[in-house]
This record gives C-alpha cells, sequence and structure tokens, in this order.
C-alpha cells in the first residue's frame, strides 16, 4: 500500500511528509544527496512536525554535510582496469572478450575477470556483475540467517536480494519477509550482518524507537561500529540507498 506523500519546506530544507497510524515521529537522512522525510502520527499537526523538524536542524544539516563529503564511486564503464568492489575490497576489472559464455571470475589475486562476448553493450556487462553480485549475497546469506535468526529469536519466513534506491534493507513484518540491497556485495562483510540483524530486529520491533536500540545493542553490541562502517563506505554512483 502506497502511503501519500505531501512536501513541507522548513528553514529552506525540503522534506517529504508521510502520515500515518504510528504513535511518534520519525525522521531520516538518506544518502547520496541528503533526502529528508519525516514519518508522523496522522492526528498532528503540520506546524508541530515542523517545530519536530527546527529542534532536529543541527543534525540534519550534519548529517547532509556527511553525505555531500562522502566518497562516491564514478559511473562504471566495465572496462580493464576499472575498480570495483566485493565485499569492502577493491579490485581490478579485466575485461576479456571471446565468443564463449559471459561469466564473471574473482582471481586469488583479486583481479576481478569479466567475459563477454565481442560488441557486449554496457547494459549486459552491467548485468553480468549485477548478477554475480546477487549470487555472493545469495550464497552468504543463508548461513548468516542461521547464525542470528538463533541470537534474536526471530525467523524470517522468506528473504531475497534487489536493488533498493532508498534502503539498505527491508522487512515486511506481517509476513516475515526481509529483502537485502544488492549494493551489500561491495560493503564490508560486517555491513550486510548489520542490516540483516536491523531487519531480524524488526519482528521483535516495528519502530526505530528506544526498544528497539537497546534490542540491537542487546543482540549485536557492535552495530554502531558496523553502521558507521556502512555510513562511510563509498556510495554507488546511481541515486539509491537505509
Amino acid at each position: 500500500m502506497h502511503l501519500p506523500k505531501a512536501m513541507l519546506s522548513v528553514s529552506g530544507i525540503e522534506i517529504e511528509l508521510i502520515k500515518k497510524a504510528i504513535k511518534n515521529l520519525h525522521l531520516a537522512v538518506y544518502p547520496p544527496d541528503g533526502r529528508v522525510r519525516v514519518s508522523a502520527p496522522k492526528q498532528m499537526s503540520d506546524d508541530n512536525i515542523r517545530l519536530a523538524v527546527i529542534s532536529k536542524l543541527g543534525w540534519i544539516k550534519k548529517q547532509q554535510q556527511d553525505f555531500a563529503a562522502q566518497s562516491r564511486q564514478s559511473e562504471r564503464q566495465y572496462i580493464s582496469g576499472e575498480c570495483h568492489y566485493f565485499f569492502g575490497k577493491r579490485c581490478r576489472l579485466m575485461l576479456i572478450e571471446r565468443d564463449a559464455k559471459p561469466e564473471v571470475r574473482l582471481l586469488k589475486s583479486g583481479r576481478l575477470q569479466l567475459f563477454v562476448r565481442p560488441g557486449a553493450t554496457l547494459a549486459k556487462k552491467e548485468a553480468l556483475i549485477n548478477d554475480w553480485y546477487r549470487q555472493a549475497l545469495k550464497q552468504r546469506i543463508p548461513e548468516l540467517l542461521t547464525k542470528w535468526q538463533a541470537v534474536v529469536g526471530k525467523e524470517a519466513k522468506c528473504w531475497g536480494v534487489k536493488k533498493m534506491k532508498t534502503k539498505w534493507g527491508s522487512c515486511n513484518i506481517g509476513q516475515r519477509r526481509i529483502w537485502l540491497n544488492l549494493e551489500l556485495a561491495k560493503k564490508p562483510p560486517e555491513c550486510l550482518e548489520y542490516v540483516l540483524v536491523h531487519e531480524l530486529v524488526h519482528l521483535h520491533e516495528r519502530y526505530h524507537n528506544q526498544r528497539f536500540k537497546q534490542l540491537m545493542e542487546q543482540f549485536y553490541p557492535a552495530w554502531q561500529q558496523a553502521k558507521k562502517r556502512l555510513d562511510s563506505a563509498p556510495l554507488a554512483y546511481e541515486d539509491w540507498a537505509f
């Protein structure tokens, strides 16, 4: 279900506002460009929402400044010598054209080989790399789920991997379905664990309130360090992002 959205302007900052059946106001700033979103109780007036946002202006501007200063990957061309990331490690790409089945190989040296047919398009090369990332995540996630479901005490009924523009992960609490962002295949391993635990904890607590933070601290004491590393990792070229 898509909730109605509105826009508010507070001290020159455009705020995306969503009103829904919740008890408390929630404010978030998203990479890559510092977009601000507020989820507020249906009965809360716009004036009270403005006051709540004004009280957080310093924090909002600090988040936006951090995102503006964060390093970004250049637009991917999928050519030899280009730098790509695999679970936090930098890999140099080797593009190899051959008249055989396309594939991706990661060498022990850290080189990333991309085998394509002669004349392969940029879109085809990107699809091959993304599929390779997707398979790498799907190989790692089951073991991590087994580990962390036992710790958190909640189980996901199903899970999947997809590209998401505004989140590192998401959890449909009613269906107990977890989605993880494809970009996590590029980030350090603890970032994947952090996001997975984060989504599992939502099966205990829907909102990012004090109870949620206490549960994160209980189940994964290093979550803040992992979050910091995820937030500081190079952003993808595309406008996507948790």
